[in-house]
């Protein structure tokens, strides 16, 4: 993938907290998801994100979107997120009913099925995003810092541990009692599985080489619902 300066700006402009207008949310049908680029589908994130955090979140039609989405789904947009309560992923983005396909595990972290299942969203339903969202607080990562051991959950922190080894050395104390460093370590924990997206599915290497999705990171602050979009690597 290019990263190119347009990108970058519009990952900037998901930043800003400008206020929208509220209205009703549009069901998402093949001829909407034929209109929206990868760049947008990003927009339309950051743009829901905002909405959320103004309070001027849209109305959600939920009979009529049940109704529309019966017969066939065309979300514009996947994301791989923590299984945390406290991270919603449509309501933090103001997104409806058939908009947005959700893998969510502790962490997260990346394995075969979550990798299959983002092949099918992009390859097979047609979405447009790949956003790997962390959050901050992260109960899991903390959880591989502390070297929890408790049944299945034991290999599954095992896999974040790389990721605290990317958190530079000045970051002190190391410990999961500082929210400085678990933070950093759950925004190097979304750059690996980014990475790792990338490096184990050659279908979706191909599609963002293609420029047919994007891959992006972001953190979810669980204080303020503000989303932090990652600028380019």
């Amino acid at each position: 993938m290019s990263h190119s300066s347009p990108l970058a700006c519009l990952l900037l402009i998901c930043l800003l907290p400008i206020g929208l207008p509220a209205g009703r949310v549009p069901t998402m049908t093949r001829e909407r998801q034929n209109e929206i680029s990868p760049a947008r589908a990003l927009a339309k994130l950051g743009e829901g994100n905002r909405r959320f955090l103004s309070g001027k979140r849209r109305h959600q039609e939920y009979d009529k979107a049940v109704a529309v989405t019966a017969s066939g789904q065309y979300p514009f947009a996947s994301v791989v997120s923590c299984i945390d309560s406290r991270v919603p992923t449509e309501l933090i983005f103001d997104q409806g009913i058939g908009s947005i396909m959700n893998a969510r595990v502790a962490g997260p972290v990346i394995n075969d099925d979550i990798l299959g299942s983002l092949e099918f969203a992009c390859r097979v339903t047609g979405t447009r995003l790949i956003l790997v969202l962390g959050h901050t607080g992260c109960g899991a990562v903390k959880g591989a810092i502390d070297n929890v051991e408790l049944g299945h959950l034991t290999e599954l922190v095992d896999k974040i541990k790389p990721a605290l080894r990317r958190v530079p050395s000045t970051v002190v104390p190391r410990s999961s009692k500082n929210s400085h460093f678990v933070d950093d370590a759950a925004r190097e924990n979304v750059r690996l599985v980014m990475r790792e997206i990338r490096d184990r599915s050659t279908i979706l290497r191909a599609l963002e080489k293609d420029g047919e999705i994007l891959v992006v990171g972001a953190l979810y602050d669980v204080e303020t619902g503000r989303v932090e979009f990652f600028r380019p690597e």
